[in-house]
């Protein structure tokens, strides 16, 4: 008995350790099964397996596992992480309800999608659950609140739509709530403002709409709340100044209207505020001094209207001060300076007057003022670098005047430098030699005087240099100006420079070297070949001497070439013809001699890149002699030669009245529309329009009009020049009109414009003459897969032709209908906007513009091309987004205002390929932000070309310092 008693008992221990092993292997298996369900390209999870012959029977084998967090004794799962995993999938939650003592899971940073499973919220012990930045999409499911003691929800950068989850209210002790980065819609819910305990809500970046719900107001524990970057209608209610403990505020980007509520200033413990792109107007509440504990303050890009309020000087924690892009006027209050802590200051583009106060910088350390665009005038703060720490001064636009602070000498911490356009004087103060930082200097359009700083040769890290339209700045060139390893662009036009240009040494970026108009002689250095990068070269208007360089044919990036209004002499270097990049060179009134290079290139340049040489000959200006011809042909006496006059007179006369009858007939049987004209621009050879009108058919002629199959197709004209020929009918009464708008266009020449090489019309149609661009459009090859350079040449590409007409043609030039089957690609696939203007065109053919556009009226000033300005501008972000998702994202300028920035950018990043770790992410968010940019809903809040165009053209450097669309921005 006693033996069988002792077996039992054995039995019944065997037994409780196997159900002990069996429920510690429940885990292990539920794990193992949902990790079968994920995609694991990483093999992230490779160490989760059971091996054989495991003899701890009384433990989770999972706990081992780095993931998983167990309990003391290992027998229970209460913490997984498996964040930043790269893990993907579908997940059905049917494993969760195993874990029914788990405190924290977290699946951030990977790619799940579908569904989020409903079986999560069986969870019922859970304090924290992540599930941010993963691709969960359809409506939050219902069954929240049973996580009633949960304390973080963190379901940000995800893809759920519909409308917020009410039941997440009912979570007494929730403090953590983000629901921001996704397609949630609807109002916020006012229920919202009955949690108990929440500390940070976070609902930005959605599709929320209606009113922000005044409830919000009770939120008494709330330190931290984020609820822009949506579309609300109405005002910030100002109930939210009961808010007594929040800290940080941001309801930008978030479409509200009315004043700001001066309660807000009940906030004393608010340390940031944000609330720009919005539609705010009135005045900025003084009462805002009494929130000393403020440290950045946002205000910009609404219609705030008054001056800085005097009581900011109470702002002693004051660190941003942003209220750049509003209708504020008056004077900075002296007080500004005196803030202790104050470090951006960023208020331009508004109506600011008077002086800057001269203490500025006295006070604080300085990182970044940012006051052009404005009406300030008098002198720099002389103290404004004292901080040591300044890095961008920029005050451009301004009535600035005086000399410059010799403290910008000694300012080692400068990177940008922008001063152009104000009325600054004297010389030069700047020691490049105490600049190492320096990237950016731009003291175009004043009144310096005294010449370039000698030193300039040692600021290392110059990239971009203007001093243009200084016309008493006198000297000369430094000569080790070309020794910089960086510089990309150097300006200095209109300056009065004299001397010679200095032999061009390690100058391998340089891509920009403007001096026209100068009082420059000597060669040009035929070490210009050095400069391999180099696209564009202005020496017009100097006193040049000596042959064209032929080593100008061995820079392949070369594209624009101007030697106009000197005195060289010599042929036409013949290598330049095998110069594919050349779209112009000007070699107007010189002395130059012989032949023009017979080669296409040439021919499509026009007289005016080569009239005022009367040593040069051959197409486009009059032919070469061969022989001394008739002119020593005919060796007549003097009787002789009178009797031959009256001949030829007599039958002159003869064949005109034959003509003029044969004309009068023809033209009185066919009405004035058989009358055709032909105007050619530079670039197409001297034809007739029944030249090119036969080129369209072999059997037409001037007679009749050519039955073009399409608005646009392809001829070959009788040199063989292959063109794009584009018809458009008008009145009678529209054509003089029309027509010189017409030659407007045509007289538009850049790199990224394709060429009007001319046209032919009657009162009735023209047809406009187009070079032939044979690669095709983007729109064709949009989702051919290329790399980030290339999709940043295309962007940039197209920035640039844009730019050219609006900021470069007078009047501006509105595109009009810019989307990316007007983007056309040569054979080194650079891009060429096509039908620029052709909107306007249509619109002076119905009328419903002027019959006569003043040629000095610019877009700035009339209304109707200033709209059509922005429209551009609006598409061009449009053709970014469209450019950089591989054409998944086409018109999507409006959707991409409200889709939450980290989604867009994440799935941006995986379409380019771009790693986490890669340094072209920046690159791709800087352009990203300018689309952003560009898309603004507001007209007057969008970017112009020019500053477009400044901005992605810093992406070439890799010290380019970014901006945060989202939080701060500058007028570059």
């Amino acid at each position: 008995m006693e033996i069988f008693r002792s077996f039992c008992v054995s039995v019944l221990g065997a037994l409780l350790v196997i159900e002990a092993v069996l429920a510690a292997d429940l885990f292990s298996d539920a794990l193992l099964s949902l990790k079968s369900e994920f995609v694991d390209d990483s093999n992230s999870l490779a160490d989760w397996f059971v091996p054989p012959g495991v003899e701890e029977y009384d433990k989770v084998y999972a706990c081992s596992w780095f993931e998983v967090t167990c309990n003391k004794n290992s027998s229970l799962v209460i913490g997984l992480d498996l964040s930043s995993k790269n893990l993907g999938g579908i997940i059905s939650g049917k494993q969760f309800s195993v874990f029914t003592e788990l405190v924290d899971l977290n699946l951030s940073y990977n790619s799940f999608s579908e569904q989020l499973p409903v079986e999560i919220f069986n969870l019922t012990n859970l304090r924290s659950l992540d599930i941010s930045r993963n691709n969960f999409s359809g409506h939050f499911p219902g069954g929240v609140s049973r996580l009633e003691h949960l304390v973080v929800l963190d379901a940000f950068s995800n893809s759920f739509s519909g409308p917020l989850p009410t039941e997440v209210s009912q979570l007494e002790y929730l403090k953590v709530l983000n629901l921001a980065g996704s397609y949630f819609k609807g109002p916020i819910p006012s229920e919202y403002g009955s949690f108990k305990s929440l500390e940070f809500i976070h609902l930005a970046g959605n599709l929320l709409s209606g009113s922000i719900p005044p409830e919000l107001g009770k939120l008494s524990t709330v330190t931290h709340m984020e609820i822009g970057y949506n579309s609300y209608q109405g005002s910030i209610p100002w109930q939210l100044g009961n808010m007594t403990e929040i800290q940080y505020l941001d309801i930008a980007g978030a479409d509200l209207s009315g004043s700001i509520p001066k309660q807000l200033s009940n906030l004393t413990k608010l340390q940031s505020l944000f609330l720009f792109r919005n539609q705010l107007t009135g005045l900025i509440p003084s009462e805002f001094s009494r929130i000393v504990t403020l440290t950045d303050l946002d205000l910009s890009d609404n219609q705030l209207s008054g001056s800085i309020p005097e009581s900011f000087s109470e702002l002693k924690n004051l660190r941003l001060l942003s209220l750049m892009y509003n209708d504020m006027s008056g004077t900075v209050p002296e007080s500004i300076a005196e803030l202790p802590l104050l470090d951006t200051l960023l208020i331009w583009n508004n109506f600011f007057s008077g002086s800057l106060p001269q203490s500025l910088g006295t006070n604080s350390k300085l990182k970044w003022v940012d006051v052009s665009t404005n009406n300030f005038n008098g002198p720099i703060p002389p103290e404004i670098c004292t901080g040591g720490v300044l890095f961008k001064l920029i005050l451009f636009s301004n009535n600035f005047t005086g000399g410059l602070s010799p403290s910008l000498s000694n300012c080692s911490s400068l990177v940008r430098l922008r001063l152009e356009n104000n009325s600054f004087s004297g010389e030069i103060p700047l020691r490049f030699s105490h600049l190492p930082e320096i990237t950016y200097v731009d003291l175009s359009g004043n009144g310096f005087t005294g010449g370039i700083p000698t030193d300039i040769s040692q600021a290392s890290n110059l990239q971009y240099f203007n001093v243009s339209k200084n016309s008493e700045l006198g000297g000369m060139l430094p000569a080790k100006i070309w020794s910089l390893p960086l510089l990309q662009n150097f300006s200095a036009s209109s300056c009065k420079i004299s001397g010679h240009i200095p032999a061009f040494q390690v100058c391998k970026n340089i891509t920009v070297i403007e001096v026209s108009m100068n009082n420059l002689s000597g060669i040009i250095p035929e070490s210009i070949s050095s400069c391999q990068a180099l696209e564009m070269v202005n020496l017009a208007n100097n006193n040049f001497t000596g042959h064209i360089p032929e080593q100008l044919a061995s820079l392949h990036e070369l594209a624009v070439v101007d030697l106009s209004h000197n005195n060289l002499t010599g042929p036409i270097p013949e290598k330049l013809s095998n110069l594919s990049s050349l779209l112009l060179i000007n070699v107007s009134f010189n002395d130059i001699s012989g032949s023009i290079p017979s080669e296409k290139i040439f021919r499509v340049m026009g007289s005016s890149a080569f009239v005022g040489n009367s040593k040069l000959c051959g197409e486009p200006l009059k032919p070469c002699a061969d022989s001394e011809g008739i002119q020593h042909g005919f060796k007549l006496g003097s009787k002789s030669k009178d009797k031959l006059k009256w001949v030829l007179l007599l039958c002159a006369g003869v064949l005109l009245f034959i003509l003029v009858s044969v004309l009068g007939i023809f033209y009185f049987r066919r009405g004035s529309k058989g009358r055709w004209e032909m105007v050619s621009f530079s670039g197409l050879p001297r034809f007739t329009a029944n030249d090119v009108l036969r080129s369209f058919s072999s059997t037409e002629s001037m007679e009749t009009t050519p039955p073009l199959s399409s608005s646009v197709c392809k001829a070959v004209l009788p040199t063989g020049i292959t063109v794009s020929v584009k018809k458009i009918e008008w009145e009678a009464k529209r054509m003089k009109v029309m027509s010189e708008f017409i030659t407007r266009i045509g007289n538009a020449r850049h790199k990224n414009l394709i060429r009007l090489l001319g046209f032919c019309y009657n009162k009735h149609v023209a047809y406009l003459l187009y070079d032939y661009l044979p690669n095709g459009n983007l729109a064709e090859k949009i989702r051919m897969k290329r790399d980030w350079t290339a999709k940043y040449k295309i962007v940039i590409g197209i920035a640039r032709g844009l730019h050219y007409l609006h900021h470069e043609c007078y009047p501006a030039i509105p595109h009009g209908d810019l989307k990316s089957s007007d983007i056309l690609f040569d054979e080194n696939m650079e891009p060429h906007l096509a039908e620029f203007g052709f909107k306007l065109l249509a619109e002076l053919n119905k009328a419903s513009l002027p019959s006569t556009i003043s040629r000095t009226e610019t877009g700035e000033f009339n209304p109707a091309i200033k709209e059509e300005l922005y429209t551009d501008i609006y598409s061009f972000g449009e053709v970014i987004m469209e450019t950089i998702t591989n054409g998944r994202l086409t018109n999507a300028g409006g959707s991409i205002q409200s889709k939450p920035r980290e989604a867009l950018l994440r799935e941006i990043y995986n379409e380019n390929e771009v790693g986490s770790a890669d340094s072209m992410q920046e690159e791709i968010k800087l352009v990203f932000e300018v689309a952003l940019l560009c898309t603004r809903s507001r007209p007057s809040d969008r970017p112009s070309m020019e500053d477009v165009l400044n901005l992605l053209s810093g992406l070439k450097s890799q010290r380019f310092i970014g901006f945060e669309v989202t939080k701060k921005q500058e007028n570059f």
